[in-house]
């Protein structure tokens, strides 16, 4: 079990980045909610990991706390879910957001994730209820587990931001028209692709 990788930040790529550890790279996915913690390319990263081996890959998704590793874990462990919804749903709220719809039963906010449908979302509130509530308030104070990040910065990319925010989006399961317009309504000159995708996903939440 890979639990967690520090080394330099080679690429950046959302929600995917490339990370050198003693000259091995790792690919690792990370939620949006994550990915927009991430120091700049070429500097020291450090994230928590989860790893799933299937019969025709091999994953790494990344976190920068421990809870919101957590959180992945206890969420793809849920009937109907998996790796790639938990990464959906995260991108598309943070822990805090999660949990509160949770306790909340707010099913309707989590039908505007991408692959979750009415009766996913009604399952998803009734299962994970329960499971959550070890978390406590640990999700409402500031993370003290966190991952040694630097201040955010944002490389030179040959797509434009928005070419990658359409793409990220993508990615996370939304459909390519979907996408597409949700960044159009969103992008201003001089915006990354990081502020794009956070920008887009919160107009379609």
């Amino acid at each position: 079990m890979i639990g967690k990788l520090s080394g330099t930040l080679l690429e950046k790529q959302p929600p995917e980045i490339l990370i050198d550890v003693a000259g091995i790279g790792y690919e690792v996915q990370m939620p949006m909610t994550c990915f927009y913690e991430l120091p700049s390319v070429g500097e020291p990263v450090s994230v928590f990991t989860h790893f799933v081996v299937r019969e025709d890959a091999q994953l790494l998704f990344g976190f920068n706390t421990k809870i919101a590793r957590a959180l992945f874990r206890t969420l793809i462990k849920a009937n109907g879910v998996g790796p790639k919804l938990g990464l959906a749903i995260l991108s598309g709220m943070s822990a805090e957001q999660f949990v509160s719809c949770v306790n909340h039963g707010d099913a309707t906010t989590l039908v505007k994730i991408p692959g979750v449908g009415k009766k996913t979302a009604e399952r998803l509130v009734l299962e994970m209820k329960d499971k959550l509530k070890d978390f406590g308030n640990d999700l409402l104070t500031p993370f003290s587990d966190a991952a040694v990040l630097a201040p955010q910065e944002h490389p030179t990319v040959s797509d434009t931001p928005a070419d990658e925010a359409i793409a990220a989006l993508m990615a996370l399961g939304y459909k390519q028209v979907q996408a597409q317009k949700a960044v159009k309504a969103v992008n201003r000159e001089g915006m990354t692709t990081e502020s794009i995708i956070k920008d887009a996903l919160k107009s379609m939440m």
